[in-house]
């Protein structure tokens, strides 16, 4: 299984497409096919980061053929520019997703942070070094990469049904 995974931002979009492969009897083996961050200058209109953040993950999606794609909730910021800018690039990912039949699962960071580093206060740094432990990345992602590939392991031990975890809570489909 591939899951597309998104974490939304207006001018650094991070994303991540991983790949789960299991056989009889084995433990799950997790690799990560593409990662990166979607960088838009502040100088480039919101409407124009909007559909580069479309055009580029719908060019990720096409290249990778992921099934599934798993976003990062809304999280409470101070002001409501702020979470409409937000909102915006969180809706621009949903739709390149969305325009591929893919079913959307959103996390709450941290949700995240609990699943990849064992705490939901986890800093950027925990969670970028975790990341890379856990695929055996050869260099450490950026932030915005590295978020967005913890949103990808989020979502495979969410939906591993041997996998125990703290948050009994399921995630929320879009």
């Amino acid at each position: 299984m591939r899951v597309l995974s998104i974490d939304p931002a207006l001018r650094k979009t991070g994303y991540a497409v991983i790949e789960r492969q299991q056989e009889a009897g084995r433990k799950a083996q997790y690799r990560a096919l593409t990662y990166g961050v979607i960088n838009n200058p502040a100088k480039l209109r919101q409407s124009a980061c909007l559909v580069a953040i479309r055009e580029e993950l719908n060019d990720v999606i096409r290249s990778h053929s992921p099934e599934v794609c798993a976003v990062e909730g809304i999280i409470y910021v101070q002001s409501f520019k702020t979470a409409i800018t937000m909102g915006a690039a969180r809706g621009a990912a949903i739709i390149a997703a969305a325009e591929h039949g893919m079913e959307v699962f959103e996390y709450a960071p941290k949700r995240v942070k609990q699943a990849v580093v064992g705490k939901g206060a986890a800093d950027k740094q925990q969670v970028a070094f975790m990341i890379r432990a856990l695929l055996g990345l050869t260099e450490t992602p950026q932030a915005d990469a590295a978020d967005a590939l913890a949103i990808g392991m989020a979502h495979f031990y969410a939906k591993d049904p041997n996998r125990v975890t703290a948050l009994a809570d399921q995630p929320s489909s879009l």
